[in-house]
């Protein structure tokens, strides 16, 4: 029960919504009853059954002073107007309180929709500022698709099982309470009978959810394992058409589709057999009860007025669709429980890069970069093995080596994507760990070898991350990054939407946009990783020209397979296996022969 209070932990902000939801439904129990309480006058009217009561009663608050009240009412009107006036008396007071009553249904309905939606959108902005705040290797370690699933069916199976069975919470129990007092006025033997009786019903239909949280969580885990086969196959779709692997994905999709929509069944018909089953048992109830009243109508001497009992009967109904209701809301509830603990997961995950509350700022650059004997390990492998570096302000310091190497893990250690495992990643003397994690990253500016940009227009690409900038700023970082001239020959310019992940440019055009926006940021310190890698030669002139033109006056970390781009740098440093084997200048490591020369041989040759 600790998930379902957290949900209802989202549900304080609407507190207003949720008081003035039971207020509406109170008023709506009260106007049923009333509807009930008139039925008696009503029927001993009309079976002539009542004798005339010509003595005001002295008022009280109960349901036999309001009944006798009533009676005297109808009463006067029987003796001074008639039966029939007094009948449309009866049926006109029926008639407002059913107006009053479903007035106040909706009311009821009105508010609980403005707390149900409010919860359910802060679920929703916590769990995507929590996708925001994870470290990068959440999204090693977990598959796209599963994470989708989470955010977008797991909070709508929440909202749907539990949300929308907040209401009853409340509103049943109160029912539920204000009939059974109700009837106890009526008969408090018969009411004696049912409590004894009813609970069984319960018992019975509580037996078979006992499993269904287990198998709904496992539901939801096999549906994120389709959405993530979804993913890919969108991802990957030229690899697929292109190895004829049509029908192979084809056929593991529907696989999975079929373990999936197996379990759905399963759990869909021990969910569904709870209406049936609780329909079944509450008529069995209501024939025992029919069973036992008649019985007290019909004895020589009676202890129930027919009336009275017909009046009992149709109460007592009424108590069954919110006792159904509050079983269906629990098979729901358990369905949404389980939902709830998938999306919990993701709340919950630790936070592997803590910013300390102690933080310092940190607002400018000024000496060097140092790894101070720097170890990184990633699932159990030693990844980054005692690296010495140091990589002096406005200096360009390239890093090459083999794929696998490390390379790419130095990178993202800067802007603290990880955390060292061992030594110390020191900024100008400070730990990165002691820094606030913002301002760090604010120094930093990263074009990576995939571009990544979004669905939007080419201006809101370059100037993204940033409020109130001008075109004029745009368009100048877009020219640094020799990108305003394509740029201009688009369809809408600067307002051109580019596409899904920048899909209408192509990639030395959407590399540049990639470049414009690091330029626009004006970083002192710029991370390039392997940007020209995947482009073609001509591109990557176009590319390589805007990258010279972006480390002026930089300090630049390069990432390069490509040894002709990093040349000119000031210190290239080679790594192996996770270790530094060869450092110096192009013309020093050249001479060296060894690992860097042998590198740039194969690269020549090729």
């Amino acid at each position: 029960m600790k998930k379902f209070y957290r949900i209802l932990a989202y549900t304080k902000p609407y507190l207003g919504y949720a008081g003035l939801n039971t207020v509406a439904n109170i008023l709506t129990i009260i106007f049923s009853l009333m509807n009930f309480a008139l039925l008696i006058p009503f029927l001993n009217l009309l079976f002539g059954v009542s004798e005339l009561v010509t003595v005001k009663p002295e008022f009280h608050l109960s349901t036999q002073g309001l009944l006798q009240s009533l009676n005297y009412y109808i009463s006067q009107i029987i003796i001074t107007q008639g039966k029939m006036e007094a009948l449309v008396f009866i049926c006109v007071i029926i008639l407002v309180s059913f107006l009053m009553r479903n007035l106040s249904r909706f009311l009821a309905m009105y508010f609980m929709a403005g707390l149900r939606v409010g919860a359910v959108k802060g679920i929703r902005n916590d769990v995507y500022n929590k996708m925001l705040i994870l470290p990068v290797a959440f999204y090693t370690r977990n598959k796209k698709g599963d994470i989708m699933a989470r955010v977008t069916t797991d909070v709508q199976e929440v909202e749907y099982s539990i949300m929308n069975y907040l209401e009853m919470l409340v509103r049943d129990p109160v029912t539920i309470i204000a009939y059974l007092v109700f009837m106890i006025s009526i008969s408090a033997r018969l009411t004696l009978f049912v409590l004894i009786v009813l609970p069984i019903t319960g018992f019975i239909i509580g037996r078979i959810g006992k499993v269904l949280r287990k198998e709904s969580k496992v539901g939801q885990h096999k549906f994120a394992s389709l959405l993530s086969i979804v993913e890919e196959t969108i991802s990957g779709l030229r690899i697929i058409k292109s190895f004829n692997a049509i029908d192979y994905t084809n056929n593991k999709f529907r696989e999975r589709n079929t373990d999936y929509s197996k379990l759905l069944l399963k759990i869909y018909r021990r969910r569904d057999l709870s209406s049936p089953l609780s329909e079944f048992m509450s008529s069995l109830v209501i024939v025992v009860v029919l069973w036992f009243g008649g019985k007290m109508v019909l004895a020589d001497s009676p202890v129930l007025k027919a009336a009275d009992f017909i009046t009992y009967i149709v109460a007592f109904s009424q108590i069954i669709p919110p006792s159904k209701s509050f079983v269906q809301g629990f098979y729901s509830i358990q369905k949404g429980i389980a939902s709830a603990e998938r999306i919990f997961e993701i709340l919950d995950a630790g936070e592997e890069i803590i910013e300390k509350p102690d933080a310092m700022p940190i607002k400018d650059f000024s000496a060097a970069i140092e790894f101070s004997h720097v170890w990184f390990r990633y699932d159990k492998e030693d990844v980054l093995k005692d690296i010495q570096l140091k990589i002096p302000k406005g200096k360009i310091v390239a890093l090459v080596g083999e794929s696998g190497g490390g390379k790419s893990t130095m990178a993202d250690l800067l802007p603290r994507f990880y955390d060292v495992t061992r030594g110390k990643l020191l900024f100008d003397g400070n730990d990165v760990r002691d820094l606030k994690i913002d301002d760090l990253r604010g120094l930093m500016g990263i074009v990576s070898q995939e571009s990544i940009l979004f669905n939007d227009t080419i201006f809101n690409n370059i100037a993204f991350g940033k409020e109130d900038v001008s075109e004029e700023q745009v368009v100048a970082a877009a020219k640094v990054a020799n990108a305003h001239d394509f740029i201009m020959q688009t369809e809408d310019g600067y307002q051109t939407n580019i596409g899904d992940r920048g899909a209408k440019l192509s990639g030395g055009q959407r590399q540049r946009i990639s470049i414009a926006r690091a330029v626009l940021a004006n970083p002192p310190i710029l991370i390039l990783d392997e940007a020209t890698s995947s482009l073609d030669t001509e591109s990557e002139k176009l590319v390589q020209k805007a990258l010279f033109n972006v480390m002026k006056d930089r300090t630049s970390v390069v990432i390069a397979h490509r040894l002709s781009t990093i040349q000119h740098a000031d210190e290239i440093v080679v790594i192996k296996k996770g270790e530094i084997v060869e450092r110096g200048t192009h013309a020093k490591l050249l001479e060296l022969n060894g690992v860097y020369r042998r590198l740039f041989d194969m690269q020549s040759f090729g």
